[in-house]
């Protein structure tokens, strides 16, 4: 039986499209539902277009019993994936899912990670602290911003000359290249 995926994600969904390309290639795992905070985030139609279930859902679902709890018991994924999802998951989910639950940083945690490090901000920030690499950190999600156990890093070269635009760019292409890879790796060591 396929392995079962859940993404919630806040935006336009290229993370998301990038891991329902990969994993529609193979019968090992599915994304069997595509979830967002944001009634018109494209990330939606991307989920819609490769013929996955996808919703929005408010903020007081996302805390309630019978909102984003009630459907992920009903998908039993084998692991929910944040991919670009903004919002602090609540402890009745990650009580639920215990350990089955995790985030894409773009940056080397610990560094440039918290509550409003995300998108540009972080990679402003890397620039303004002329930092010479960035990357990716694949992490579980605990009850902390990007606190969880580390998963995965990956670094990239920064140079003086880079922009903030520049280093996003490297970072996705770390991002398309490593998270789909890890998904499967984490899904397949699991007993």
């Amino acid at each position: 039986m396929k392995k079962r995926i859940v993404i919630l994600a806040s935006g336009s969904g290229t993370n998301t499209q990038n891991i329902l390309e990969y994993f529609q290639q193979g019968d090992f795992a599915e994304v069997v539902l595509v979830l967002s905070n944001k009634i018109n985030a494209k990330v939606l139609d991307r989920a819609k277009a490769f013929h996955t279930n996808a919703s929005s859902f408010t903020k007081e679902e996302l805390i309630s019993e019978e909102g984003v709890l009630k459907s992920l018991k009903i998908m039993k994924p084998d692991l929910i994936v944040l991919a670009g999802f903004l919002l602090k998951i609540p402890p009745i989910i990650l009580a639920e899912f215990p350990d089955k639950v995790i985030n894409i940083h773009p940056a080397l945690l610990p560094k440039y990670g918290g509550k409003g490090m995300y998108g540009a901000s972080v990679h402003e920030a890397v620039v303004a602290n002329n930092e010479t690499e960035s990357g990716i950190t694949i992490h579980y999600v605990n009850e902390k911003y990007d606190e969880g156990a580390i998963i995965f890093q990956e670094s990239v070269t920064i140079s003086e000359e880079d922009s903030p635009a520049d280093v996003a760019a490297k970072v996705h292409e770390l991002e398309y290249d490593h998270f789909p890879r890890v998904i499967e790796n984490i899904l397949r060591s699991e007993k």
